[in-house]
């Protein structure tokens, strides 16, 4: 057969043109299920990565994970949809954006202006946003491009707009000061999970307090962070400490300010062993001296401003003297002067050196404040009166509906073991902050008004207020929810917030006409991430037209390519104006939802898998998914996270361009075990000077031999054969025994890389392939073959086609390109393989005798081979075979002829009682020894066999002890005992065979 593929396998020249056959042939696009479509569904979504990102290696294998996924059930028949997008991640893109604009034009938000802000970002967004999509495209990812959507797009808006709506109404969501973590460089509030700790060298400072009424007495509190004590509102002692009892229920003066505070007795804040066994309590920065202080009604004395500078409330007089630290940096200027200025009055006890962890900001890599401040929060824990799931199911709260559908198992966490963090996350049941102070996102669709008649709250936990608006409709009327923000102070103003569905701008218009005022903070955006399952496809049903955009939206207002189309990676066009894909059709939410697995990291089990469950059972009634497979971490060769800064991060784009995106995915699949991390060695390329590693020569190299495998097989296939095509050989017994053997150990592959997708053991699937391809087809079934393949044998032929074709479907999944490619390439091909069908097992071609006895081959062919490479003059030289029955003597004089074949060596004696030739090298297997004649220096042999002697007595020795111990005989499985039994039976045999061979040597 006449073949067009080059020598060489040049990644570069092959990838691009085939992702544009895909994409012309539209073979990613799903569908929605019509009439008669009795397909199964298979949907999966992306984790939307940042808009501000850039593919790197985490990405890459989980893209590569889910494309496996993907491809597998697409090429079964499965109606396939992988939903694409990024998020729009509102601290990190407004970051970027504002650090740019600083850069360039020294100019802050404040200098521009909400709107000028917002429209510069979304100009980046269009320039950048789309970078790291293109980059998935080029490992192959099969998604459905005219799909993609954007968190901040009209469909997935709409989405957030509803489900705030639905929340705020049910009293979900609610307002209120409470401390948060404040991010003093970007001015906002950010979540517990979006922190890291670091280390830092401090000092522990004593403080002396002056005693009321006792000129003197003092309490001694020690403290990493005097500053604080400026907002001091008590001091804390064990009650049942006896050093204290006579101070109980006296106060304190608070230095530098002079504030008279009580001391209070807390035996959950303070352990009277620990330090002086003295607390102070500042509930407005520090979260246990919070909890303290919501225990004991203390006050809150907010000394920050938003920038983290001390306010006006950081000032007071002592001793007659004004002392005022306003101005300052709370945690540095302000810091050391306040330790001067109790250093001049005498009140430092006590400095010693101290390590402590500090909280850092993820997002700006600065110092977190725990900062009181009124935000928006979803309330996680039970509900007074329970809460109603979409499907009509009560549950106490959100947190314990998301617990409850991991421990009954409508959602399987894969490893198991990361379970148990998410049900501790969730158990704690913390209410979360969903208001961050930035102008990019979705800001939050509340109309405030300062009410002053009079108004009726409901009893429940959400201060519900029923109030109709005169200059609305009893209609519009219905789409608004009311709650009560920040109720008054003996019947003067109070505080009333105004939730509009969305869809109704001309209400938006009216409130805000009418006085009101919508919140200037926007949503959390792990809010609308939570959304991601049944926004991208369509919840709720009805969609948002040109004219009923919900104006709250930065989608709406501020988009400046609002009339344009949009152009995706790929080159086509989007339907929506700036959606990013076209509108979900009627029906693909009930198609493709549940989805069917998701795939990710384990360190957004919480911050966003949880909250998918939650909104899912809330919104939807049912959960986003059945399956989630948590994928392994990489790191570097020595345990380290992999990052920029350390200098130690591959950069998948390099690995493509210098191996190849499919050896990049097959390395990454082989790699992605059920172990906790992956460790990948980290080396510099010599030519680039990029961060590589031999790891991804693994996959480089079998992307090599299955290229020139295939180039050879199709090479010796007669055109007779390739007119008929993939006809596989009927499995009958005249069959030879190679032929059987690896059509047996295909079906075999097929059962294991589809039962191994199946169950997410990507690195089983990756090494089955391996295995088949290299060693079985390539190593064994063309050696043994090798002659009937040169005298043009019409049946090897057939098989050769058939395992080709076979393993290019089998390995599609993982390597998509390369497969592609060579399946064009294949005798009368028109279709695609990305949708050929996925390979059938038959069970028909399961053969154990002629696996059995190929095993043979295989092992009495190598220690042959490793005879002749230890000993030169071995080669060419008769084979004495010993084998250790008559059976195992059968089987080999069966394949004598192929024994020969593939040593190149004669086997002169096939004998139980084969006596060993002079001199001769041997091996000694459990079922045959090995002997080869006149090569062996017996001082050396001596040695080596001793060596080997005295390993296999260690292991005898330990199976027999095992075998001698009653109890672990009687508590071990019968199967477990036997085998052991069995095993020290091949070894006390190998022993004496070698037993008897130094005999021989030594005489």
């Amino acid at each position: 057969m006449k073949i067009d593929l080059p020598p060489q396998y040049d990644p570069k020249s092959v990838e691009k043109p085939v992702y544009q056959r895909w994409l012309e042939a539209r073979v990613f696009h799903a569908v929605a299920r019509g009439e008669g479509d009795a397909r199964q569904a298979f949907s999966i979504v992306i984790p939307p990565p940042n808009v501000t990102g850039a593919l790197h290696l985490g990405h890459a294998i989980n893209g590569t994970i889910q494309d496996i996924l993907t491809r597998y059930h697409r090429m079964k028949g499965d109606n396939t949809l992988w939903m694409p997008g990024i998020d729009h991640a509102g601290i990190a893109t407004q970051a970027v954006v504002e650090k740019t604009i600083f850069e360039k034009e020294k100019k802050s938000r404040h200098d521009l202006g909400r709107e000028e802000l917002v429209r510069r970002i979304w100009e980046w967004k269009e320039q950048f946003g789309t970078r790291i999509l293109s980059q998935l495209q080029s490992i192959g990812a099969s998604c459905d491009w005219d799909r993609t959507r954007f968190t901040l797009d009209d469909i997935c808006a709409r989405a957030v707009r509803e489900a705030f709506f639905k929340m705020f109404k049910d009293g979900l969501i609610f307002r209120g000061k409470r401390l948060v973590n404040w991010d003093t460089h970007l001015q906002t509030a950010v979540a517990d999970d979006e922190i890291y700790h670091e280390t830092v060298q401090g000092q522990m400072t004593s403080i002396k307090y002056p005693v009321d009424g006792s000129p003197d007495e003092y309490l001694i509190v020690a403290t990493t962070r005097p500053e604080t004590m400026l907002g001091d509102t008590a001091v804390a002692v064990h009650p049942d400490d006896e050093r204290y009892k006579h101070l109980h229920g006296k106060h304190v003066i608070v230095p530098l300010v002079g504030r008279r505070i009580p001391i209070i007795t807390d035996g959950l804040l303070v352990d009277p062993s620990f330090g002086t066994g003295v607390v102070k309590v500042t509930p407005a920065h520090d979260p246990n001296d919070y909890a303290t202080g919501v225990r004991h009604s203390l006050e809150q004395i907010n000394l920050l401003t938003p920038d983290g500078k001390v306010n006006e409330k950081g000032s007071g007089v002592f001793l007659g003297k004004q002392y005022s630290y306003a101005g300052l940096k709370f945690a540095s200027a302000a810091r050391k002067a306040v330790l001067a200025d109790l250093e001049a009055l005498g009140l430092i006890a006590d400095v010693k050196p101290h390590e402590h962890e500090v909280g850092h900001s993820d997002r700006s890599k600065t110092p977190i404040e725990p900062y009181l401040s009124d935000q928006w929060f979803v309330r996680m824990g039970d509900y007074s009166d329970g809460i109603t799931l979409a499907d009509g199911a009560k549950k106490s709260g959100l947190a314990q509906a998301a617990m409850d559908a991991v421990t009954d198992g409508r959602v399987k966490i894969t490893p198991d073991r990361y379970a148990k963090g998410y049900l501790d996350w969730l158990g704690q049941k913390r209410d979360w902050c969903i208001s961050r102070q930035l102008w990019w996102g979705h800001r939050i669709p509340v109309w405030m008004f300062v009410w002053r008649g009079p108004v009726a709250t409901s009893p429940s936990d959400s201060q519900q207020v029923k109030l109709e608006l005169p200059y609305l409709t009893a209609e519009q009327n219905k789409q608004v929810a009311v709650q009560v923000i920040r109720p008054g102070e003996k019947g003067g103003e109070i505080l009333i917030g105004f939730a509009v569905r969305p869809g109704y701008p001309e209400i938006e218009k009216l409130l805000e006409q009418n006085g009101g005022q919508q919140d200037p903070d926007v949503l959390d955006t792990w809010f609308s991430s939570a959304l991601w399952p049944i926004s991208t496809m369509g919840w709720p049903e009805s969609h948002a037209t040109s004219e009923t955009r919900p104006s709250g939206s930065v989608a709406a207002k501020s988009n400046p390519r609002a009339d344009a189309a949009k152009t995706l990676p790929h080159g086509r066009v989007s339907e929506s104006s700036h959606s990013g894909g076209i509108p979900p059709e009627p029906g693909l939410l009930e198609t493709f939802y549940p989805t069917s697995v998701l795939s990710t990291a384990r360190d957004i089990l919480t911050l966003w898998v949880a909250r998918m469950v939650m909104f899912g059972l809330y919104c939807k009634g049912d959960v986003p998914f059945r399956d989630v497979y948590v994928h392994a971490v990489i790191q570097d060769g020595e345990g380290r996270t992999m990052s920029k800064s350390k200098g130690n991060g591959v950069d998948p784009v390099d690995i493509i361009n210098s191996h190849g995106a499919d050896a990049l995915r097959f390395t990454l699949a082989q790699m992605a075990t059920e172990t906790q991390d992956i460790r990948m060695p980290v080396v510099k390329d010599a030519k680039t000077g990029a961060n590589t590693s031999p790891k991804f020569d693994i996959g480089r190299n079998f992307a090599n031999k299955i290229w020139n495998a295939s180039r050879f097989i199709l090479s010796n296939i007669d055109d007779q054969i390739a007119l008929r095509g993939n006809a596989r050989p009927e499995l009958e017994k005249t069959l030879a025994l190679e032929d059987r053997w690896i059509l047996s150990r295909l079906a075999a592959t097929i059962h294991t890389v589809a039962s191994s997708i199946n169950a997410f053991h990507f690195s089983e699937v990756a090494t089955a392939l391996y295995a088949f391809f290299w060693t079985d087809l390539c190593d064994w079934y063309l050696e043994i073959a090798k002659a009937r393949i040169r005298a043009g044998d019409s049946t090897v032929q057939s098989i050769l086609l058939h395992c080709l074709e076979t393993s290019l479907k089998l390995l599609h999944p993982v390597m998509p390109f390369i497969t592609e490619e060579l399946w064009s390439k294949l005798p009368n091909r028109t279709s695609l393989l990305v949708t050929a069908p996925w390979p059938a097992a038959d069970p028909a071609a399961a053969d154990p005798a002629a696996e059995t006895q190929i095993a043979i081959i295989q092992s009495i062919t190598s220690q042959i081979r490793d005879i002749q490479n230890t000993y030169s003059a071995a080669r060419g030289k008769p084979v004495v075979l010993a084998p250790r029955n008559a059976a195992t003597q059968q089987a080999i004089e069966q394949s004598r002829l192929v024994i020969e074949s593939l040593t190149g060596s004669p086997i002169a004696q096939n004998a139980v009682d084969a006596p060993k030739p002079p001199d001769a090298a041997a091996r000694v297997l459990p079922d045959v020894q090995i002997f080869i004649g006149g090569v062996i220096d017996k001082a050396a042999e001596t040695a080596k066999l001793t060596k080997l002697r005295d390993q296999l007595l260690k292991h005898i020795t330990g199976s027999r002890n095992k075998l001698g111990n009653e109890a672990f005989v009687a508590k071990a499985p019968v199967a477990v005992v036997r085998g052991l039994r069995d095993q020290l039976a091949k070894q006390e045999e190998e022993f004496a065979a070698i037993e008897k061979n130094l005999a021989e040597l030594q005489s």
